[in-house]
């Protein structure tokens, strides 16, 4: 999953927030964002703002643009959404009326990013279009043949493509999804009628045996076609490498490493060290991806990096990407315009990288056939971005459409937070209006639930449920493989293996060691099967054993067990600190952030980032105190679960085993903790510059590390450690401390410490702390 941090900037462009005209004292208010109140016959966007306007103004023109979307809270948070119903039709309408070369003539911004994006556009594709107006390509792409749009999409530069989804109903974005398909070379991942899965092991503790059983579990299912593709905790070379390792040794050993890639989602430059210092344990490599330059410094890419790392990947196996509306404007660079836009950006530079891919390739002596792929993690922001069931399948749908006019084979990982209105039920609902777009693929967990992230998503049982009901095939290289396995029959049916994970764990034994004479029923039977098994349980690892009255049902035991959860992780989305815990703290100094009540810091992250002034002055206070002595301030913030804090064995024995390591690590930390109600991570960043900026010694280091409740909804109820230690020089500068310089150790509870000890995982943090 991507590192989508923060909240939403409460940036607005000029023209929003009121009528374009500003009214005259003591007229009534205008609606809230864009208002369009009335066009003219054949109007377009430009000739709109120049007549409103006076003259042409860009931030307006954005604005307009971004008021043709579909209602989505991001938009609105950056001022441009449209007002009214009547609003976002005028703008429609005037965004149909304008002809694609005056809207490429007026990029919503240049930068590196769009130049790359450019350049990876057909010119000449292009100038056969520049004189069609949105609306007739708009009939194009529904009345043609995939052959035909072929030949015009590679023309059309990712802004454009942003803009037609707009115009589009649901009926016509599944229209197109059903006509356009970008099938990976060598496979039928991505072609029509196909629907594969991304199996998602992901382990609370980046325990390679939870990773492992999981792996197992999705075979037991049939499912996992594209990738073996896990999202670790730790960023660790040593860590990403042993999960890389796993994740190959089984491929190896089920004789799959020319069907499907593994892949440990870590940051690619680490993924590159992991395969520098342990040549050929990795395949796949992975990558979030920004729409701006600016967005992309937030995941610490440069367009230049990711080339330089792209024409390395001469193999068979080259990039994957993930993405998600909304992600830039929560990371403070909207940039005054819309989501989809953003996003088709996105899209575009993953289709410059997969060009520089078959570069590579070719250099190489090797047939172009670059194995490129990206994945849209709709829904994992939260509502500061879109808060409904509806306006997941709107966002689902216009993101496959957008990918697979960019020419890539575009997979979705339909899921929500907890903190979003949308339930389990809701995302089948949701699943089933999205699939007949036919994306190339989705997220395969045991559950919906994942055990890590603590967010919802697709399990194993949905992929059966959607090739029964949909009529979906597997990657027929993976089928053929799970009918030898012996969990379906040469039917495609069921067999009594089916669901069984213990059996295929058998399988993975026998074909590790084939001297092992033991049957399949002595090896599922065996004790260290039942206990490896109770093992990765016992650690809050999912794994669907069976199922219900239908194959695609889960168990039932379990299925109560995973609703228990999300309903407690909707009360925990709302807790707050207890008065009584805060006083058990040490030398707790206490601050606070502008939100206004829990509603207020959940639907409006920007209120939760800030301090408040009184707060700050509390803070001036202690720096004063201080007086530079110390290197390390620990803070505490509830985040988005204040029971991951609060709980017995979570702060309360790991906060002294924290301090006690950081003291014998050589660190001067001061004795005071500070905690903050409704505090965000970049509250610690606020927190950092308030404590650090003005002090003497501009090289010398100080660090804020900040212990955050994450979200909720797995039995763990895990808290992380956000990591920031820059030179002071650099805290001094206001908003010059992001994520990009920071590092997390994610997931920490009583069922997650390594060796069920709060000392090895602080242990574990302060050695990241060190290689910071």
């Amino acid at each position: 999953m991507m590192g989508l941090l923060g909240g939403v900037a409460a940036t607005f462009a000029a023209g929003c927030g009121s009528d374009p005209i500003a009214p005259a004292p003591g007229a009534p208010t205008a609606p809230s964002g864009v208002s369009i109140p009335e066009i003219k016959e054949g109007e377009d966007v430009i000739a709109y703002v120049i007549r409103v306007k006076e003259k042409y103004d860009h931030e307006f023109y954005k604005a307009v643009i971004g008021a043709a979307n579909d209602f989505k809270e991001g938009d609105e948070a950056l001022g441009i959404a449209a007002a009214d119903e009547p609003s976002r039709e005028n703008a429609r309408k005037l965004l149909a009326n304008t002809k694609i070369g005056d809207l490429v003539d007026r990029p919503m911004l240049e930068d590196a990013v769009y130049d790359l994006v450019l350049k990876a556009t057909d010119a000449a594709a292009l100038d056969g279009v520049r004189a069609w107006k949105m609306s007739e390509l708009k009939s194009f792409l529904l009345e043609k043949t995939e052959d035909e749009i072929k030949a015009v999409m590679v023309g059309l530069p990712s802004d454009i493509i942003g803009m037609i989804v707009k115009l589009m109903g649901n009926d016509e974005l599944i229209k197109v999804g059903q006509t356009v398909f970008n099938p990976l070379p060598g496979s039928n991942i991505g072609a029509k009628g196909y629907m594969g899965a991304r199996i998602q092991p992901n382990s609370p503790t980046d325990d390679t045996n939870d990773i492992l059983w999981q792996v197992m579990n999705g075979f037991a299912f049939a499912v996992g076609d594209v990738v073996l593709g896990n999202n670790p905790v730790s960023s660790e070379v040593a860590s990403v490498h042993a999960i890389e390792e796993v994740l190959k040794d089984v491929l190896v050993t089920f004789k799959l490493e020319d069907s499907m890639p593994h892949c440990c989602l870590a940051h690619i430059d680490v993924q590159a060290e992991v395969e520098k210092q342990f040549p050929l344990s990795t395949a796949l490599w992975f990558q979030s991806l920004g729409s701006t330059v600016d967005a992309n410094a937030t995941f610490d890419v440069t367009v230049e990096k990711m080339l330089n790392h792209a024409a390395t990947r001469s193999g068979k196996y080259g990039l994957y990407f993930e993405t998600g509306q909304g992600a830039d404007a929560t990371n403070g660079h909207g940039a005054g315009f819309d989501m989809v836009v953003h996003e088709a950006r996105k899209y575009g530079f993953a289709r410059a990288l997969k060009k520089k891919v078959a570069e590579a390739q070719k250099a190489a002596g090797q047939p172009e056939a670059p194995w490129v792929h990206l994945n849209d993690v709709a829904g994992f922001i939260g509502p500061e971005v879109f808060r409904t069931k509806q306006q997941l399948v709107r966002c689902c749908l216009e993101d496959i459409v957008m990918g697979k006019l960019h020419g890539l084979p575009i997979g979705l990982d339909i899921c929500s937070t907890l903190h979003m209105s949308v339930d389990l039920d809701d995302l089948d609902w949701c699943i089933d209006e999205i699939m007949p777009a036919n994306p190339a693929y989705l997220m395969g967990l045991p559950t919906k639930n994942d055990p890590m992230l603590s967010y919802l998503t697709t399990a194993f049982q949905d992929h059966v449920r959607i090739r029964e009901k949909h009529g979906f095939k597997v990657d027929d290289k993976m089928w053929a493989f799970f009918q030898e396995l012996g969990v379906i029959d040469a039917m495609g049916k069921p067999t009594q293996y089916f669901g069984n994970v213990k059996y295929v764990y058998a399988k993975y034994v026998k074909a590790k060691d084939p001297a092992d004479m033991r049957s399949v029923d002595e090896i599922m039977n065996a004790q260290e099967t039942l206990d490896a098994l109770d093992a990765v349980k016992a650690r809050g690892v999912f794994i669907a054993e069976g199922h219900g009255a239908n194959p695609w049902d889960l168990n039932p035991t379990l299925d109560k067990y995973i609703r228990d959860l999300v309903a407690d992780g909707k009360k925990s989305i709302l807790a707050e600190l207890d008065p009584a815990f805060v006083a058990t703290i040490p030398s707790a100094v206490k601050i606070w952030t502008g939100a206004k009540d829990r509603d207020d810091y959940i639907l409006h992250p920007p209120t939760g980032e800030q301090l408040k002034d009184e707060a700050v002055r509390e803070l001036e206070t202690l720096r004063d105190t201080h007086a530079g002595k110390y290197d390390v301030q620990i803070m505490i913030s509830e985040g988005l679960n204040a029971f991951s804090i609060s709980d017995p064995g979570h702060v309360d024995k790991f906060l002294p085993a924290l301090r006690a390591e950081l003291e014998k690590a050589g660190y001067k930390v001061a004795p005071e903790h500070i905690v903050c109600t409704a505090g965000r991570v970049r509250a610690g960043y606020h927190a950092g510059e308030v404590l650090y900026g003005k002090l003497a010694d501009a090289q010398s280091r100080r660090a804020i590390v900040h212990i955050i409740g994450e979200r909720p909804g797995s039995e763990h109820r895990a808290f992380s450690v956000y990591m920031t230690n820059p030179k002071v020089e650099v805290w001094a500068q206001a908003g010059k401390v992001d994520h990009d310089i920071t590092s997390v150790f994610a997931g920490l509870a009583d069922t997650t410490y390594k060796d069920k000890d709060p000392v090895a995982s602080a242990k574990q943090v302060v050695a990241q702390l060190k290689n910071l």
